[in-house]
This record gives C-alpha cells, sequence and structure tokens, in this order.
C-alpha cells in the first residue's frame, strides 16, 4: 500500500495511476470526501487529511510500504513562508510517527539555491525531512511543460505567449507532469538507504521561441513570444491579486540568471519521455 498526497493533481494523480497499474494498491490521501471519490471508484482506499494536519496524516501514512509527498502549491506566500512551515512540520511529524519503509517527495529543480525564492519552500522542505530516520527520495523535476496551460488562450486569441523566461532564444530544462508522476511511481517501487536526490528533465531543453513555433503548429495560427521587461512584473502579479510579487520574480530571476539550476554534485539525472510537442496539442486540444 502507498499513500499518496496531492493525488487530485496531475502529478499526483500521474503517480497513482502508475502504481495501480502495477497492480500496486493506494491510499488515496485527500482534503475532503467528494474529492476521493473518483480514486475510491478506482479501487483506492481514501484517507481524510489536510496537509496541515499532523494526526490525520499520521493515521493516513499508518501501515504503508511508502509515502509520495506533494505539498500544496503557494504562489504568494507570506514573508518567512509560515504556512509552507506549518505543512512541512506536519508532514514531518506524521512520518517520524508512522516510519514507512520509504518516501518519495516532490521537489524542485532548484532546490538548493541559497537566495529565497519562490521555490524556497521546497529547499525547507528538503531541509525537515532530511533529518528523518528514513529512506528519502527528493525528486527535483525541471520546469513543467504543463505550465503553458496558462498561455493557451492568449495563443489563440492574440497569437501571442507572454514570456518571463529570457533571452526567448535561451534553452530551460523543462518535463511533462505525466513523466514526473511516472518517474515518481517508479521510484516508490525502489528500495534504497538514506537520502538520494532525483534530477528529472525532458528529452530536450526547450526555448521560448520553440514553445511559439509548436503553439503555431498546434494552434493553425502564427503565434510569437514577446518578453515582459521585468520593470513590470511586480505591477503584472500585483494586478492578478499577488500580495507580495518579490519571491516570484526572484524565481524567474533565478532560472534567468542561471543560478536555479540542477545541482549535480552526486545527484542522479533522469530524462523523461514526453515532448514538448505532445504536451502543447494536448493543451491546445
Amino acid at each position: 500500500m502507498y499513500a499518496i498526497t496531492g493525488i487530485t493533481g496531475r502529478v499526483g494523480g500521474a503517480v497513482a495511476r502508475t502504481l495501480l497499474a502495477a497492480d500496486q494498491r493506494v491510499r488515496a490521501v485527500v482534503r475532503d470526501a467528494d474529492k476521493g471519490r473518483v480514486w475510491s471508484d478506482l479501487g483506492c482506499e481514501v484517507a481524510i487529511a489536510e496537509m496541515e494536519d499532523a494526526a490525520a496524516l499520521t493515521r493516513a501514512f499508518t501501515d504503508v510500504a511508502g509515502v509520495f509527498i506533494l505539498p500544496p502549491s503557494n504562489f504568494d506566500p507570506a514573508p518567512g513562508f509560515p504556512e509552507a512551515r506549518a505543512v512541512i512540520s506536519a508532514v514531518r511529524q506524521a512520518l517520524d510517527a508512522t516510519r514507512p519503509a520509504k518516501v518519495v517527495c516532490l521537489s524542485t529543480i532548484g532546490a538548493q539555491a541559497v537566495e529565497s525564492n519562490l521555490l524556497s519552500q521546497r529547499t525547507l522542505l528538503e531541509g525537515a525531512l532530511s533529518t528523518l530516520p528514513l529512506p528519502v527520495t527528493f525528486l527535483r523535476p525541471a520546469w513543467f511543460m504543463d505550465n503553458l496551460s496558462w498561455d493557451i488562450d492568449q495563443a489563440r486569441e492574440h497569437g501571442v505567449i507572454s514570456s518571463f523566461l529570457q533571452p526567448l532564444d535561451k534553452a530551460v530544462p523543462m518535463v511533462a507532469t505525466a513523466d514526473v508522476g511516472r518517474v515518481a511511481a517508479e521510484l516508490l517501487l525502489q528500495d534504497w538507504s538514506g537520502k538520494r536526490v532525483v534530477e528529472l528533465e525532458g528529452p530536450e531543453w526547450v526555448t521560448q521561441n520553440e514553445i511559439a513555433s509548436e503553439l503555431t503548429k498546434a494552434l493553425h495560427r502564427p503565434v510569437r513570444a514577446e518578453p515582459v521587461p521585468r520593470e513590470s512584473w511586480g505591477a503584472i502579479f500585483r494586478a492578478q491579486g499577488t500580495r507580495d510579487p518579490i519571491p516570484r520574480i526572484r524565481m524567474l530571476d533565478g532560472f534567468n540568471e542561471g543560478w536555479i539550476k540542477f545541482e549535480g554534485n552526486g545527484a542522479t539525472r533522469i530524462k523523461g519521455n514526453t515532448r514538448l510537442r505532445e504536451v502543447v496539442q494536448k493543451l491546445a486540444g
């Protein structure tokens, strides 16, 4: 039995489906029963737990062979990341209490970066779980290709994608969420000792101009990438409802300036199978 958090999302759902296809039993950890029905219909057990609730997570992680940890995303954290720290504390308490045989934790490319940015939430997570006396794998995927879902409407209606990753011809490691979930499930089925880092990228690095080219083919209309001036980012993000745009801005700086990158340094590097073209075609419908 494997307990899967974040199962209602793309990555967590892919983890669960991969395990089910391998005839493994799955416990779906969800926030409410309604979200668990689709998984119970597929034969999963369902456990109800908020990610900040250590007692509920402890019940969810009891009597399982492994746990997949996918913390909720927070694109507008308060200073000092208190929301992430509450989740991290609860997850660590639950894992320490239940001591599953192994844990796979979704982290991120650039988790080793020392400069504070939006991805520092995963840095804190790795730091807390690294001290647990059990085998833990930190899966650090590249930028998600599926984030392009935010750009489809603009590309379809106006023939433009607004690019925060710059310059437009700079190749960035990206990966499909389907590959992230599949690899996470495969890691859960392995045996290892201690802590390890697995870095995951797609079969190709991708530029913003290449994304525009694939959108041109998928949407059957010309699409171009336009860089968004950095001096306007703060106003744009605030207009979208962001209280403090600095963590997100610094994350983008990290990719553009090159200090958010794969660490190497003994980490295992894996390549996914899904190409940008496949993701774009699926998102474009």
